[in-house]
């Protein structure tokens, strides 16, 4: 699911050009199609021949080598159980999404997709070419058995996803119809479109449900072929793929050999790819971007460092307060806390002013709300108005702004100190002893902030520092990847640093991300524990938005309820990829709508490039 995967990685910047496109209205495909638009019509014909994107002429060949963080135990990443490997390169999906346009998906296993005007079913007709590396033919069958396994045993995400689909059934030969139920969901059949598919003859005499080391059997442009538990997995292109001439798949999977190395934190994995060891490096700190690459392969040109422009919508990254924690029930408290972490210093003497601060959801898009509800259109208003003896009275009054200082340390912060001691005064607490504690209980303020890259530090130890200052104890701890997945998912935390990554066309997975089912359910998104109807009713409806002009109101409305509530402490984003690169890859001479970051699949081996880094190489060697 690339769309709702890779976005929460990254941060950026939202699409301008959409803003022009408002007044698009949902409608069906008009017969059998190619390709379904979330809003509007497909940028890509039925006869295209290959994103615009790609290099339709890139060489096939080579080696690269990535990175990855942690572990793994499972190459079964569709399940809640164990440490998954990503293993997204063998498997093909219905169809695949364009990242050159805000949401539009072209078919790949599907020769054709169809939906009605009100969008109530999506039928797809599968291609009589498409094969699993067995040779075996994909089958209305698998397609069934996919989504089937996917919802039932599947991680919680997926419940959410295809929550509203009521029945799926063959419907002839090659034909599959997937018809849902409820209010108007009109982002469905792309939802559908963008299932993985799994082979059911291949999992009917295994355990579905189960870890396995075992690599499976997949469809898609590679196949694994060697694994080392907890330490790599190398995937080997299919030289005989059936789509490799398939319009959506030209210039894609130039790699004959792709390896992923697994690494305890990004610190080793950096210095790794600095040493050689990895090729491609996406930095997400500014401090190690502007200084851990003063190396003699950066300064002679051996390893290219590049910022890539990109237009995503920023999503939200924060440190997040566990509701489901006492301490934090209470806005007045969460408020508090929010006004003594200190961006503008943090900016200023960490991270090189390298960043904007997140004042939304959905930070630098359309989709963002802005300005007092009363300077708001009208469908925004009408929604808000509806709920105002349930939201914060200042949502009604007052711009949301996130507190701020002039970064000199602190005595700059001063102010935001005091305002927030007397907000922790009213709900309760009280200092004695230099420490704050609950005034009817003595219960001292106290919590743990937990991390899983070190590098996360230097956003917390500041922030505790900070915190002591109002007689709070946050304790900042690392823990490895195992165990702070398994923490996280049994919600075993009071605080961690965070992220939701939001698309240009927001929809069913922000039921996963808010709703109060996914609260209570293991493995969902909302780690906040956001259990509030108001929130509920705002995700329904943007869901169910008819047209575009109406998906922009009602997400801004969802934003700004998400906002005032003051569910995380914003931090916040950047319109660039950061990524260094070992001098030995071609790319495509345009950029995509998501980035270079979302494209590194069009990357490939440039011969004269990669023999004249080795000569290079082995002339520093002294060979």
């Amino acid at each position: 699911m690339l769309r709702h995967t890779f976005i929460a990685a990254f941060a950026g910047i939202g699409l301008a050009a959409t803003a022009g496109s408002s007044a698009q209205a949902i409608s069906g495909t008009d017969g059998p199609a190619h390709a379904i638009a979330m809003h509007g019509e497909p940028k890509f014909g039925p006869d295209f021949t290959h994103f615009d994107y790609a290099n339709p002429n890139a060489p096939k060949g080579g080696t690269r080598v990535s990175d990855a963080l942690g572990t793994f135990d499972s190459l079964n990443p569709f399940i809640l159980q164990g440490n998954p490997a990503g293993v997204r390169l063998i498997y093909d999906s219905l169809m695949v999404q364009s990242v050159d346009e805000a949401f539009t998906l072209y078919c790949l296993l599907c020769e054709t997709v169809e939906t009605p005007d009100d969008r109530s079913w999506v039928e797809f007709t599968l291609r009589d070419d498409a094969r699993w590396h067995d040779g075996m033919p994909v089958s209305v069958d698998d397609v069934i058995f996919s989504f089937n396994a996917l919802r039932e045993q599947g991680r919680p995400f997926y419940r959410f996803y295809y929550g509203s689909v009521a029945n799926v059934a063959q419907t002839g030969p090659r034909k599959v119809r997937f018809t849902f139920s409820g209010e108007p969901n009109p982002e469905l059949p792309l939802i559908i479109g963008d299932l993985t598919i799994l082979p059911k003859h291949y999992w009917e005499t295994r355990d579905f449900s189960k870890t396995t080391l075992e690599p499976p059997l997949g469809s898609g442009a590679y196949r694994i072929s060697d694994v080392k538990p907890g330490r790599s997995i190398t995937f080997q292109r299919v030289e005989d793929y059936w789509a490799k001439d398939h319009p959506t798949q030209v210039g894609f999977n130039n790699i004959d050999t792709i390896r992923t190395d697994y690494f305890r934190d990004r610190t080793i994995a950096r210095e790794a790819f600095k040493g050689g060891n990895t090729d491609i490096w996406i930095e997400n700190s500014a401090k190690e971007w502007a200084t851990a690459f003063d190396v003699p392969p950066v300064r002679n040109g051996e390893i290219v460092k590049e910022e890539f422009p990109h237009d995503r919508t920023a999503g939200m990254q924060g440190f997040v307060f566990n509701l489901r924690k006492p301490l934090f029930q209470d806005r007045d408290v969460r408020r508090a806390l929010t006004l003594t972490w200190d961006f503008e210093w943090y900016n200023k003497n960490l991270a090189y002013d390298a960043y904007t601060r997140s004042a939304s959801y959905f930070d630098n898009s359309e989709l963002a709300s802005r300005g007092t509800l009363a300077e708001a259109d009208a469908e925004e208003r009408e929604i808000l108005e509806r709920y105002r003896d349930q939201l914060p009275e200042e949502l009604y009054t007052e711009v949301f702004t996130n507190p701020a200082t002039d970064g000199s340390g602190a005595r700059g912060i001063r102010g935001n100190l005091r305002t927030a001691r007397k907000l922790l005064e009213d709900a309760g607490w009280v200092v004695r002893d230099g420490k704050l504690v609950n005034g009817e209980t003595g219960a001292p303020f106290t919590f743990e902030i937990l991390l899983v890259q070190p590098t996360f530090e230097r956003m917390a130890l500041p922030f505790a520092r900070n915190l002591e200052r109002l007689g709070i104890e946050a304790r900042v701890r690392v823990v490895d990847s195992s165990q702070y997945q398994n923490r996280v998912e049994a919600r075993d935390f009071d605080m961690v640093i965070g992220s939701w990554g939001q698309s240009l066309s927001p929809g069913n997975e922000q039921r996963s991300y808010w709703s109060s089912n996914a609260a209570t359910t293991q493995g969902s998104r909302n780690l906040i524990g956001i259990q509030d109807p108001v929130i509920d009713e705002l995700i329904e409806l943007l869901i169910s938005a008819p047209s575009r002009e109406s998906l922009v109101q009602r997400t801004r409305a969802l934003d700004r309820a998400l906002l005032w509530g003051n569910y995380v402490i914003p931090h916040f984003h950047l319109p660039v990829d950061r990524i260094a690169f070992w001098d030995r890859f071609g790319q495509p001479e345009k950029i995509p709508l998501l980035g270079e970051a979302a494209n590194i699949s069009a990357w490939w081996i440039d011969p004269a490039k990669d023999a004249a880094l080795k000569r290079r190489q082995s002339s520093e060697n002294g060979g």
